[in-house]
């Protein structure tokens, strides 16, 4: 697997950060992993809306990018463990900031959706 491509359509650095991070999983994985090592099924646990397909491919495609390690043990049954890589953890402020972005969003989004549906109360109430 190539890493992303570093010369971005726009030329922006942004486009670079989200071809690298960006999707549903990866920030995701990427965020489980800021806590310390895991092994793929402790993954698998952690996000059971995704398939094991699918993460590896996220897997693979992070390591190739130079974000996290793949450790492999050779034992029977095999043993893997997944880490961030010291340039990996340089994402940890921004993987903290989507955190508390997104809750401050869904908090909003749940007022407005309540005042939206007291609105759509008090209306039926008045007809």
């Amino acid at each position: 697997m190539r890493p992303k491509r570093l010369d971005s359509k726009s030329g922006c650095a942004v486009e670079v950060t989200l071809s690298v991070i960006g999707g549903i999983w990866k920030p995701v994985i990427l965020f489980h992993l800021m806590h310390g090592k895991l092994r793929f099924m402790e993954l698998t646990r952690l996000m059971p809306n995704t398939t094991q397909r699918m993460l590896t491919l996220q897997l693979r495609e992070l390591e190739a990018d130079g974000i996290i390690e793949r450790h492999v043990y050779p034992q029977v049954p095999p043993k893997v463990e997944y880490e961030l890589t010291a340039f990996g953890k340089t994402l940890t402020p921004v993987l903290i900031s989507l955190r508390e972005w997104g809750e401050t969003y869904r908090s909003r989004r749940a007022k407005v959706a309540a005042r939206v549906a007291a609105n759509a109360a008090d209306a039926s109430d008045a007809a």
